[in-house]
């Protein structure tokens, strides 16, 4: 929330009691010039006329300035704090589970209109962490629930058919067991990954590059896909094996998801200011922008084709999202014109004197 700037908290209880104090001041002289004439008035000045009169008096007047300044500054504090508990009360209903609810505190920019800006924010980010959190556990075990549900029915039809033929049916088992495999690995990457457990290092994009294309190039020529891969050395800073999982993810993606045959993958890398590029673009079928905005939702493919041994568990551009986001990185995905995707992955590149280090 935009705010236009204002006096600080700081700076409002200063002049505030420093207004009291003025008052207090203002009251104690016009005390005691009225208690003066009184004596420099009086026929017969004499000493113990001061004492009796003046210092009661006084003492009056002291008590009524106490009085005043508490109950004064009592009502002040409460309105210049009322903001603070506003948070508290907010503070409590999201530790109680409520994240719904906002401050949205009104007035002029100080340091508590600051702090429910940012408590505000933060439980936005919250709220909406929490809703993917959920929604991803639901997908999830839908997606498990699966191949389970599958295993269940073979062998409800091996206990009751023992004539069916058992070498098929251990076949069909084990193609589902290792989608449940698959699916439960994913997912551990993907925890792993969203953790931030890992050691920043070095690495060469170029380089996993190359290893990604050399292990998914078999799969590329059963499915009549050629790989163009380019590029000079690259220098990111992050985890070797969660940028390799990345550009693994990546290649994947892009082989299976592409035109049955004489399909095209171009693969490149790059240096920015402070920036590692790496760009990959396939050929394949006509997306909608709509579309390509849910690819890196958990369990969401491009098309609606019947999966494959290579069609994945839907969590590829997940992981590929989760990896890029903590190593603070950026992605961009958009239709090709003709058909197919362009991705966009920008890293940060190491400091100078840990580049020169490491080569």
């Amino acid at each position: 929330m935009d705010r236009a700037p204002g006096l600080s908290v700081r700076l409002k209880f200063t002049l505030s009691y420093a207004g009291f104090l003025i008052l207090a001041g203002a009251l104690l002289l016009v005390a005691v010039w009225v208690f003066l004439r009184r004596i420099i008035a009086g026929l017969v000045p004499k000493r113990f006329i001061l004492l009796h009169d003046f210092a009661p008096a006084m003492g009056t007047v002291l008590v009524f300035m106490l009085v005043f300044g508490l109950l004064g500054g009592w009502i002040l504090a409460g309105r210049m704090l009322a903001p603070l508990a506003r948070i508290t009360d907010a503070t409590r209903m999201a530790a109680d589970g409520s994240l719904s609810h906002r401050i949205q505190l009104e007035g002029r920019k100080d340091e508590f209109r600051e702090l429910a800006d940012a408590f505000d924010a933060m439980l936005a980010r919250l709220e909406a962490h929490v809703a993917e959190q959920q929604r991803f556990a639901a997908n999830a075990s839908h997606e498990l629930r699966t191949p389970l549900a599958i295993s269940q029915a073979l062998l409800d039809v091996a206990r009751h058919d023992p004539t069916h033929d058992h070498g098929e049916l251990v076949g069909r088992l084990r193609a589902v067991n290792a989608q449940a495999i698959d699916l439960t690995e994913a997912l551990l990457v993907l925890s792993r990954a969203d953790q931030r457990s890992f050691t920043r290092e070095p690495v060469d994009l170029s380089l996993l590059v190359e290893e990604a294309v050399e292990t998914l190039l078999p799969l590329a020529e059963k499915r009549g896909v050629t790989i163009d891969a380019s590029g000079d050395i690259t220098p990111a800073i992050g985890s070797q094996a969660l940028l390799l999982q990345m550009t693994t993810n990546l290649v994947h993606n892009a082989i299976v998801h592409n035109l049955p045959e004489r399909g095209t993958v171009w693969v490149k890398t790059s240096v920015r200011p402070e920036t590692a590029v790496l760009t990959v673009e396939s050929s394949g079928e006509k997306l909608s922008s709509q579309l390509v905005s849910t690819l890196t939702e958990p369990f969401q493919r491009g098309t609606e084709r019947i999966r494959n041994d290579h069609a994945g568990v839907g969590l590829g551009l997940a992981i590929v999202k989760s990896i890029i986001q903590v190593h603070d990185g950026s992605l961009t995905i958009v239709p090709r014109p003709t058909g197919g995707l362009r991705i966009v992955v920008q890293l940060p590149t190491p400091p100078p004197h840990t580049a020169k280090k490491s080569g």
